[in-house]
């Protein structure tokens, strides 16, 4: 079972969201196969509290405007280190750099297949020079 159409046009549009609010490290897995809960986590860092709240706030906003969808469960938000929004199709882990490269859930994942992001995602990571998207 792959990931479905909705969930791949979530992952995409939040992906661009948090892009536009020079999130790192972005990368998006399809976890259909390995999960019930889910399709997809997508999963970004950010370099201080207040930014890992901007991303959120966006991919929150964007979400809502483009692809009609409200996170059902939101945790993590007082924090502001690690942000977790589940929109039931998929997952959007925000997280502190710090706690990013402590975690590492890209470990967890690594045997499920990733999920392409946007020309526009990659590009902005290249041009800020920071974590590439994949």
């Amino acid at each position: 079972m792959t990931a479905s159409e909705r969930s791949i046009q979530l992952v995409r549009v939040a992906a661009e969201a948090a892009a536009e609010k020079l999130a790192d490290d972005i990368i998006a897995y399809d976890v259909s196969d390995q999960l019930v809960i889910t399709d997809a986590f997508l999963l970004c860092s950010a370099s201080n509290d207040r930014q890992v709240r901007a991303v959120v706030d966006e991919i929150e906003e964007r979400l809502r405007v483009e692809a009609d969808a409200k996170p059902v469960r939101r945790e993590g938000e007082r924090e502001g280190r690690w942000v977790l929004l589940d929109y039931l199709d998929i997952v959007v882990h925000v997280q502190h750099e710090e706690d990013r490269n402590f975690y590492a859930l890209e470990r967890l994942w690594k045997d499920c297949p990733s999920i392409e992001l946007p020309e526009s995602v990659k590009q902005a990571a290249e041009q800020r020079g920071h974590g590439a998207a994949r």
